[in-house]
């Protein structure tokens, strides 16, 4: 059973006070949605169907009026030629045709009241329609951007300051050892410019060491 069983309790419905009872507010709008498209495809039917009565009921009103103006016609000719007798059948007949012309305008009232009844019904179920649209997007909005602060306090949360810290001296300790490994690394397996510079330091040294010995046994033999 759909959420509204008359026309009327969908435009007399309102949306604000049912989406304020719901549990599920997006869940209702969706069905006040469905029912409210279901019965717009429902009433705009009917107005199709008012409108061709209308059509049919004005052009039988046409063709009784044209009986009406044939049997008046008669009655005229029928007295010109001194035929009383037909003239009064003709008018009789042209009586039971303005009673059909009665009862038809009174029925063709009633058409076209119905169809200004259904096309305001229209009018209104169409506004109504369009409100619930607008608020299904408008909570489809809420409800991104809703899930999209939550997603936030959720990363805020695992970015805690003290855990964030906790990481960065982590990554400074394995920094600090990699540093290490290097240079030990170097140390015991010196670069082929780092040997040179040795060889070249242990010359300066031997050639200052050859000098003091030579000053040494100078300053002896002197003595």
């Amino acid at each position: 059973m759909g959420l509204f069983t008359r026309i009327s309790d969908i435009i007399n419905a309102n949306l604000g006070s049912l989406l304020d009872r719901a549990e599920d507010p997006q869940k209702m709008v969706r069905l006040i949605i469905q029912e409210m498209e279901a019965g717009l495809v429902s009433e705009r039917r009917n107005l199709a169907r008012y409108l061709a009565e209308q059509k049919t009921l004005t052009q039988q009103r046409r063709r009784i009026e044209q009986a009406m103006s044939d049997w008046q016609a008669r009655a005229e000719l029928a007295l010109e030629k001194g035929r009383e007798d037909l003239a009064r059948g003709a008018l009789i007949e042209k009586g039971k045709q303005q009673q059909l012309l009665a009862a038809l305008t009174q029925e063709c009232q009633a058409v076209e009241e119905g169809i200004v009844k259904l096309q305001a019904e229209i009018q209104l179920l169409e506004a109504k329609l369009d409100d619930a649209r607008a608020r299904q997007q408008a909570m489809q909005l809420r409800s991104a951007a809703a899930s999209s602060r939550l997603q936030v306090q959720q990363h805020v949360q695992l970015g805690d300051p003290r855990s964030l810290m906790d990481k960065f001296e982590r990554m400074e300790r394995k920094i600090i050892e990699m540093e290490t490994r290097a240079d030990v690394s170097s140390s015991h397996n010196p670069g082929l410019e780092q040997q040179f510079v040795e060889l070249q330091a242990d010359e300066a040294i031997a050639r200052e060491l050859d000098a003091l010995k030579a000053r040494l046994a100078h300053e002896k033999e002197s003595k």
